[in-house]
This record gives C-alpha cells, sequence and structure tokens, in this order.
C-alpha cells in the first residue's frame, strides 16, 4: 500500500488529517509535516484518521506525541481515530493509552 497524507478541513475549526499505508521511519516526515500544517491557523481541532494504517513503528508514535504536544501548547484538541490492531497494540505498549483522545475503532 503506497503511503499517503492528506489535510482536510472539516469546518472553520478543524481538520481532518487522513493517514493511508505504513509509519515508518520513511514516512512520518510527511505526517509531522502535515500535522505542522494544521497548528498555524485558527483551528481548535485535529483529527487523525488511522483506519488505513496497516504499521507504524515507534517514529510514527514520536510523531504523533509531537501532534499531541503542539496541540496542548496551542490549546486545541488532538484526536486519533481508526486504530487498527497493530497501532492500539503499539500505542498501549508506548503506555500513551491514556494519553491520547482515541475514538473509533476498538475504542
Amino acid at each position: 500500500m503506497k503511503f499517503e497524507v492528506s489535510v482536510d478541513r472539516e469546518n472553520a475549526e478543524s481538520l481532518c488529517i487522513h493517514v493511508k499505508g505504513d509509519v515508518n521511519f520513511h514516512t512520518s516526515p510527511a505526517l509531522r509535516k502535515a500535522l505542522n500544517s494544521c497548528f498555524s491557523d485558527q483551528v481548535k481541532s485535529v483529527l487523525v484518521l488511522l483506519d488505513d494504517v496497516p504499521h507504524m513503528d515507534s517514529s510514527g508514535i514520536a510523531t504523533l506525541v509531537e501532534g499531541l504536544q503542539w496541540s496542548r501548547l496551542s490549546n486545541r484538541r488532538f484526536v486519533i481515530s481508526g486504530l487498527t490492531e497493530a497501532v492500539r497494540d503499539l500505542v498501549v505498549l508506548s503506555n500513551l493509552e491514556h494519553e491520547f483522545e482515541i475514538v473509533g475503532a476498538g475504542e
């Protein structure tokens, strides 16, 4: 599966990031760039859709943590959604399941 990341405006204050493919050392910079762009205007909420991410490594988790940190610094909501079993396992293994706001598959 080819890696793709796109940012869609849900409404005036919410953005949705769609991620498709494995998030790893090679692809996480593209996700980081997309996340960084979300915290530069009037956005109050960022939703990251991970339904189409079959695998994520530690660099992917680190990128999501960066997004969470940016959201906290700017007082914005940061939500991850649709975690596949493999991604959910990595979040739990990283002991971050209570740090992220997680909605969707397997919540």
